[in-house]
């Protein structure tokens, strides 16, 4: 809980790192390998207040050091100033009695932009 509350700090906020940005909403699919592979669907809505930190736990019990870095996606995003992206990641944890594939989701990530005001002359 430490290290995760450290992670956040360091990230900072999203108003700070992305002062262009007004909102983010990521809905993510989580499945695994089971018999009935949906697991669960969840939406973040990130705020400007939020922190800048995009890294999705893994919901697969006995899972070490995984989960799901939109990291990349988001900051591609933003630097590319698109608004829509859907894909796919693999759990990037690993486990004794887990295969390397045991968990992924399918998200969906909507960024909102500042408006920019023209500025009179």
């Amino acid at each position: 809980m430490e290290l995760k509350k450290q992670d956040n700090i360091a990230a900072g906020l999203v108003s700070d790192r992305f002062p262009t940005v007004s909102g983010i909403v990521i809905q993510m699919s989580y499945y695994r390998k089971a018999a009935i592979p949906l697991l669960m669907v969840r939406t973040v809505n990130i705020f400007p207040t939020s922190y800048a930190y995009f890294k999705m736990d893994c919901m697969i019990k006995g899972c070490d050091g995984g989960g799901f870095d939109l990291t990349s996606v988001v900051t591609n995003m933003i630097k590319a100033h698109k608004k829509m992206k859907k894909g796919s990641l693999n759990c990037s944890g690993t486990a004794d009695a887990l295969e390397s594939n045991h968990a992924r989701i399918e998200y969906e990530t909507v960024i909102q932009y500042r408006k920019v005001s023209a500025v009179k002359r």
